[in-house]
């Protein structure tokens, strides 16, 4: 039976998200920060910004590629993002969302020194100077806050900041690296060149404090696992199993329900996850194999083309996912597909998921 190979042990401790933008900033991502040669660094922050964030961000940072993506390149994101902010989100991730954790320490691809070339290369799109923000608390009304945004912001950010067509708000790495102003600041000049527009001359300042102490409310708690050792998962899928039947939307995207019934039926196939391996660890479809999009090379480069079925998923549903079949596609392998609905869909219907090692 193939296996497919292991990663080197990474870290075994469990550490909870950073409370505070002082720990999150000093502590939380010590390890994964570098000294780096400024000689060629934006050269090969450009080199990583296509291989592993474009997909999402677009490639010049436009944002809404995939997953309503923010941003990285517009102006007002940049004059009040720190590179603490931009550095944590990086390694960290937003946990519970499709933005990984990309730091070697959480099972990312990234070196310290290459997440300081992608800041240095990010901060290449800034065209106004940096607004330095106050960091005391704001005051205001949390009621009155909760009808601003379900008047003005939940369409978008969804009803309790889970995101919709636009970033999430309740992520506990966001809360613990940005300051009330720079909240305030965000929903007063909004984002030029995106969705978001700038409630200047829509709110008066009072009811811009009472919207800033909400969404400052819809923080959940959630912490990121430092990532261990790749589990030993056989390659395929009940190997001497009969192959599946399925029947494809757009030569492409197989239903969640055929999947799960041909893997009840002991079909014989290759289930790729197709995140990065801090979202594997932290939780995937039973019997999935770890082949993040950036890694299609290094997969082809090992495995026969024998027609066994490769489906690939993530959580967009379709960019990462999409990109793997494909690449597979393009390599020789035939009988590759996308699960349509994605792991989030796959794990609300109580299909059999894996957490951790």
């Amino acid at each position: 039976m193939s296996v497919f190979p292991t990663q080197l042990l990474l870290g075994l401790l469990v550490t909870p998200l950073a409370l505070t933008i002082a720990t999150c900033g000093s502590q939380s991502t010590q390890a994964d920060v570098a000294t780096v040669d400024e000689h060629d660094t934006r050269a090969r922050g450009r080199e990583l910004y296509a291989r592993y964030c474009a997909l999402c961000h677009g490639d010049e940072g436009q944002g809404y590629a995939a997953d309503n993506a923010n941003a990285l390149s517009n102006p007002e994101l940049l004059a009040t993002a720190t590179d603490s902010f931009l550095r944590i989100a990086i390694v960290r991730g937003r946990v519970g969302t499709p933005m990984s954790a990309f730091g070697h320490r959480f099972g990312g691809p990234l070196s310290g020194a290459d997440v300081e070339h992608l800041i240095d290369f990010i901060r290449g799109w800034q065209t106004t100077p940096s607004i330095s923000l106050p960091t005391a608390r704001i005051r205001g009304d949390i009621a009155r806050g909760r009808e601003l945004y379900a008047q003005h912001c939940a369409q978008c950010h969804g009803s309790e900041g889970q995101g919709k067509t636009a970033p999430t708000l309740d992520t506990p790495t966001f809360h613990a690296t940005v300051s009330d102003a720079f909240i305030r600041y965000a929903i007063e000049h909004g984002r030029t060149g995106t969705p978001m527009p700038g409630f200047a001359s829509r709110l008066t300042p009072e009811q811009l404090d009472d919207l800033t102490v909400f969404v400052r409310s819809l923080r959940r708690n959630a912490q990121r696992q430092v990532a261990g050792k790749l589990p030993d998962v056989p390659l395929v899928i009940h190997p001497d199993g009969p192959p599946p039947k399925f029947e494809l939307r757009d030569d492409l995207y197989v239903p969640a329900a055929q999947v799960k019934a041909a893997l009840d039926a002991g079909a014989r196939m290759v289930i790729a996850d197709a995140r990065p391996l801090s979202d594997y660890l932290e939780f995937r479809i039973t019997g999935a194999i770890s082949l993040p999009f950036y890694a299609v090379d290094e997969y082809a480069k090992k495995r026969p083309k024998d027609g066994t079925w490769i489906l690939a998923y993530c959580a967009c549903p379709h960019a990462a996912s999409g990109r793997v079949a494909r690449a597979l596609r393009d390599r020789g392998f035939k009988n590759t597909a996308v699960i349509d609905e994605g792991i989030l869909v796959w794990r609300e219907r109580g299909y059999p998921i894996t957490r951790g090692e």
